[in-house]
């Protein structure tokens, strides 16, 4: 037998999707909708249905993350879900190349005769910003400015021009994926002033449509905590009060936000205890909680603005006693 024909060359570039790469978001039973919440919907439904982005910012604690899930699910499209990172470069977003994929092919259709062929291919990877505008996904790209601004500039020409720029795909004519018709974007972030947070350029901030979302009112904080806690509604109420108060006090460096509502709250339900002076349980949970700056600065072995919290404590209980008048208290236990 003899070789008569032994080729090897360097094709084009093979492109390489990532296989469910993506989740399709469903509305939760937990999910609390107030007339807030519902506004807050209907305005960022209204302005992805034009075509806009969408870009949710505001302080931690205030439920842009929930809120960017929700109107997802809403339209009904996979999500792509991106989380900001400091090491981000534009290729986590759009892709990169991932070495080279060599096959051999060998023909004995003549029995005498031996043809091979091989070929070298490069392989590029897609990542998910490139997914999600050829597929037509709703990307959800949370706390986006913990990425650095020029990590980010792959996504001016996809909310102007609708054209995402894949360099490393020139050499295979390939360099230019135009958006998907149902390609939506979500972004949040948090103010600038926190740790580990970059200032936006410009330019992104100007092809987006950004709401802020500075707190959620004291309705939908009673929901969010009643639905996710179990507790009943008169403790409920008195857990929200102490933490927003302390929030409006700016008691210390931290201002707790419904998230230590419903860590109060899960805990008070678990131990079948109250949202009152004389229970042991409300006492040690609350400084668990709401004593977040202990572990920063103490004097005397105690928190210093330990006092003003127990002041605040005392005073939301003793009105919510009041209120109650004598009423059955509704809760576990």
């Amino acid at each position: 037998m003899r070789e008569v024909d032994l080729t090897e060359r360097m094709a084009v570039t093979v492109r390489v999707q990532p296989l469910n790469d993506n989740v399709t978001p469903e509305a939760s039973e937990d999910f609390v909708t107030t007339p807030q919440v519902q506004e807050l919907t209907d305005r960022a439904l209204a302005y992805l249905d034009v075509g806009y982005a969408i870009h949710f910012a505001g302080p931690a604690g205030t439920g842009k993350s929930t809120l960017a899930y929700h109107v997802a699910a809403k339209r009904g499209r996979p999500v792509a879900l991106i989380h900001g990172d400091d090491e981000f470069g534009s290729s986590d977003l759009v892709g990169r190349d991932s070495g080279y994929r060599k096959s051999r092919v060998v023909d004995n259709y003549i029995h005498s005769v031996l043809r091979t062929e091989e070929n070298m291919d490069a392989v590029w990877v897609d990542n998910r910003l490139t997914t999600a505008c050829q597929n037509g996904y709703t990307l959800i790209y949370d706390e986006f400015n913990r990425s650095r601004p020029e990590a980010n500039n792959a996504l001016l020409s996809v909310l102007e021009e609708r054209m995402l720029n894949l360099p490393g795909l020139r050499r295979s004519g390939a360099g230019y994926l135009e958006v998907h018709p149902e390609f939506r974007a979500i972004f949040t972030s948090n103010p600038e002033e926190y740790a580990g947070v970059h200032k936006t350029q410009d330019a992104l901030m100007d092809r987006m449509i950004t709401v802020r979302i500075s707190g959620l009112d004291r309705d939908t904080e009673i929901q969010v905590t009643l639905a996710r806690s179990g507790i009943g509604r008169e403790d409920a109420e008195t857990v929200v009060d102490i933490v927003r108060e302390l929030r409006e006090a700016r008691v210390g460096a931290h201002r707790p936000t419904v998230r230590a509502s419903i860590a109060v709250a899960r805990i008070l339900a678990h131990r079948q205890a109250h949202a009152r002076l004389d229970d042991p349980v409300f006492q040690w949970v609350c400084r668990d909680v709401l004593y977040a700056d202990t572990a920063k600065v103490t004097h005397d072995g105690q928190p210093p603005m330990a006092a003003e919290v127990e002041e605040i404590m005392a005073r939301v209980c003793n009105h919510s006693g009041k209120r109650s008048n004598g009423r059955a208290r509704i809760g576990p236990g």
